[in-house]
């Protein structure tokens, strides 16, 4: 039998008490520095926490890595949940955002109660908020715009843990100021892991990853970095593209960087026409037709990467340009291809990597085929749902508002593919340098080129 609800609120006493139990810090702290002084004299306790001071000063000048990685975000936690997030100031920016719900019988406001701060970097904190009764989590994605510039933050973006309760990622400053610079080429094959390439940073301060063995849709407008991404990759998995173990299939309509990789005959294969590019990637299909009859031969299921089954990787940079912007016979050829590619070749690792400027579903009708998707800076709202998936800029990836400037190229967002939450990243800068070395290393352990241009 429920208890009938009585119409008098909590008393403050109790709430106090109850404040107290969830928060023993606030009351053991203060009691064990009370407790030394009057045990051990207040000039002992004064050396103990001036030494215990001295000592972090140490190892924060010492060992910056340990340091950052292990006491940092907890210091910064601990300061930010007394400066921030405790008191008034929090609770008048949730009143003023109508994330409150007010109990119709006692006309108490309940507000959503933080059960934990986490600080992972200087500029970015993870705030998990318990639910008040009654109170819906869609009352707090709706309002993260609002939230945001009352507490005079870059962004906010949002993440639902568990029942009854919402995660706030809260990017309190800019967290990519400086530019990041090219990975490093690994020497061997078997320091490469291909579901393991680091290609920049996240905004946790954390490497950015990504699975080779997927098909990656990146988009962004011109100047947003979107070649980063791909060098970056490149870079990593340079010593198996050295000892044949992955093959180049590049359509470079724009004839911009990835040009070096054809004329170098670094690339498997390379095309820079429409029509050439619908020849490469006919051929490419016919690869992967030729591998599912050997598996089917066989009784094989899975490919393991070898110099006899290499991973074949398709590049095209702007697709939009074969499948939208031009011949429309050979755009309806290259949909049917590439359809056929997105939805069979990981079983026979053919895989895709695609860039493009506008992704909407008339320019690129299949980017539902790609798993991995990347949104840099674009010009128009709509877009980031369309890369991200719905809801995403609502979440927080405000990709439309990335400033059209060069210190933000490679600047954007992933989806996080365990809490579907939108994540800020940068890719690492590959200069002409850079890829010039990364051709270098490549052509460095072939016998013989042994490659062709798609003519």
């Amino acid at each position: 039998m429920n208890t009938p609800k009585s119409s008098r609120q909590t008393g403050t006493e109790v709430k106090a008490l109850k404040w107290l139990v969830r928060h023993p810090g606030a009351t053991a702290g203060p009691g064990a520095v009370l407790w030394a002084g009057l045990e051990l004299g207040w000039t002992a306790t004064g050396g103990i926490t001036g030494g215990t001071a001295g000592a972090l000063l140490c190892w924060y000048r010492a060992h910056p890595d340990t340091f950052d990685h292990y006491a940092a975000p907890r210091l910064r936690a601990w300061r930010r949940r007394w400066s921030a997030y405790f008191g008034p100031r929090f609770t008048r920016a949730l009143r003023a955002c109508d994330m409150y719900v007010t109990d119709r019988k006692t006309g108490e406001d309940l507000f959503p109660r933080i059960t934990r701060l986490r600080s992972y970097s200087p500029s970015v904190d993870v705030v998990t908020l318990a639910l008040a009764r009654g109170q819906a989590r869609r009352s707090i994605e709706e309002n993260l715009e609002r939230l945001a510039d009352t507490l005079r933050v870059q962004r906010i973006a949002f993440e639902h843990p568990k029942p009854g309760y919402v995660a706030l990622i809260i990017e309190r400053s800019e967290p990519f100021t400086e530019t990041i610079p090219a990975p490093e080429m690994p020497e061997t094959s078997d320091a490469v892991d291909l579901d393991d390439i680091y290609v920049g940073d996240t905004e946790y301060g954390t490497d950015w990853r990504l699975k080779i063995r997927d098909h990656l849709f990146v988009a962004g407008a011109t100047g947003a970095g979107k070649n980063s991404i791909v060098l970056s990759e490149l870079r990593g998995l340079a010593p198996l593209i050295r000892d044949g173990l992955v093959r180049l299939w590049i359509c470079d309509p724009k004839q911009l960087e990835f040009r070096k990789f054809g004329d170098a005959h670094v690339a498997y294969r390379y095309a820079d026409t429409e029509e050439t590019c619908a020849a490469l990637v006919d051929e490419y299909i016919a690869d992967l037709r030729s591998v599912q009859q050997s598996f089917a031969a066989t009784g094989r299921r899975k490919i393991e990467v070898s110099a006899e089954t290499p991973l074949n990787l398709l590049i095209i940079d702007e697709i939009g340009a074969l499948l939208a912007y031009g011949d429309g016979t050979i755009a309806r050829t290259l949909r049917k291809q590439l359809a056929i590619a997105g939805s069979q070749g990981r079983a026979t690792g053919h895989f895709m990597t695609a860039l493009v400027q506008e992704p909407t579903k008339d320019t690129v009708p299949v980017r539902e085929l790609f798993p991995t998707r990347v949104c840099l800076r674009v010009t128009a709202q709509s877009h980031v749902d369309m890369v991200l998936g719905d809801g995403a800029r609502l979440r927080g990836a405000l990709a439309d508002e990335i400033p059209n400037v060069p210190d933000t190229a490679g600047i954007g967002y992933v989806i996080r593919q365990r809490t579907r939450v939108p994540q800020r990243v940068r890719a690492a800068y590959v200069d002409d340098r850079e890829i010039d070395e990364l051709i270098t290393f490549i052509r460095s352990g072939r016998p013989a080129p042994g490659l062709s241009v798609v003519a």
